[in-house]
């Protein structure tokens, strides 16, 4: 005949006094047991309100729906059972019990809430990117570290409640990533300065940039390089950091360009046909589209010539609305000055 084991002295306690607790509180632990199925409802019911904002078009509230949708049962019943245990003065041993489970589930559950909403704000502000850039190929990156940071501390938080020294286990992954950090720095800088790009948005693919003494339109934003074909033709590879410590004008964000031109009149001309100028040119340039007239003034008595200053804004941002516009109220200028017989100074009239 087998012989038997003896039972577990720990656990026999345990289960002795559970059952004396649940003959003794069956009410409350029955009133326990209601209020607790109720919060897990609700939190269900936030559960498909999540799911179902998910499928908004508006992105923050899709950001905000899959949050709740990432609630699982296996977080909801714990926090039923920690509720029961709580309102219903649970045994010790069982509380204790309850409890661990219940911090595991809630780390664990705090880190899957607070990932959904990291990256559903780095979707969002990534919109539009093409999926094939390297803008596009960082955001892998982004969830990879928003996940391996969230877990290892989620991890580190459980390691310490079960009263685990996680001291020394972050000291040495400091220290290890220290020295990848060192070993690693250019990488990460341009890597960094990619995301900055992403986030902030000082330019896309496709605009036109003007940093240090150099002008072009941006053909790549890569994790490490900035490619950008310039004016002359040549494509310029800039590293993202570099770039970035540089001052960047976008030149696609202009609302509308100033254009000043300055007339040189001779002076040989009469003082009261040059009187009659600026009204003249303010006409010139109302009568030119995008146009916006702002003055018509002398300037300065010159070597050979007296300064006249037309300036004026073409109310459209676009280089080639710009130069189109200069082109129009230059000619029409020429005509105006003309017909009122006002010459402009040229070597050749000296020389005459």
């Amino acid at each position: 005949m087998a012989k038997q084991l003896p039972a577990d002295p720990d656990f026999v306690m345990l289960w002795t006094s559970a059952v004396d607790w649940v003959s003794d509180h069956t009410r409350l632990i029955f009133a326990a047991t209601l209020f607790g199925l109720l919060i897990v409802a609700a939190l269900y019911g936030l559960r498909l309100v999540g799911k179902r904002l998910s499928r908004e078009p508006n992105p923050w509230r899709s950001v905000i729906g899959r949050a709740l949708a990432s609630m699982k049962p296996w977080f909801m019943v714990p926090l039923a059972a920690e509720l029961i245990a709580t309102f219903a003065h649970a045994p010790e041993d069982v509380a204790n019990i309850v409890n661990f489970v219940f911090v595991i589930t809630a780390t664990f559950q705090s880190a899957l809430f607070l990932r959904e909403l990291i990256l559903g704000t780095v979707e969002v502000r990534a919109a539009g990117k093409d999926p094939h850039s390297g803008l596009a190929n960082a955001l892998g990156l982004v969830r990879l570290f928003v996940n391996v940071a969230l877990f290892v501390l989620a991890a580190l938080l459980i390691l310490a409640n079960l009263g685990v020294n996680v001291i020394g286990l972050v000291a040495g992954l400091g220290i290890g990533g220290i020295a990848i950090g060192l070993a690693a720095q250019g990488i990460f800088r341009d890597l960094f300065a990619a995301l900055s790009i992403l986030f902030d948005g000082p330019f896309r693919v496709g605009e036109t940039i003007r940093f240090g003494d150099a002008t072009g339109r941006v053909e790549a934003i890569g994790l490490k390089t900035t490619r950008i074909r310039s004016i002359d033709g040549d494509q310029i590879i800039m590293s993202n950091d570099k770039l970035l410590d540089m001052q960047i004008r976008n030149l696609n964000n202009i609302v509308e360009r100033l254009v000043v031109l300055n007339l040189p009149l001779h002076y040989a001309n009469d003082a009261d046909a040059i009187a009659s100028l600026p009204e003249k040119l303010k006409a010139v340039v109302q009568s030119v589209k995008d146009c916006r007239f702002d003055h018509a003034v002398l300037t300065d008595f010159a070597a050979n010539a007296i300064t006249l200053e037309l300036m004026f804004h073409v109310t459209r941002g676009s280089a080639d609305v710009r130069n189109g516009a200069r082109h129009a109220v230059m000619l029409a200028a020429i005509r105006c000055l003309k017909e009122a017989g006002v010459a402009f100074y040229s070597p050749q009239s000296d020389a005459a």
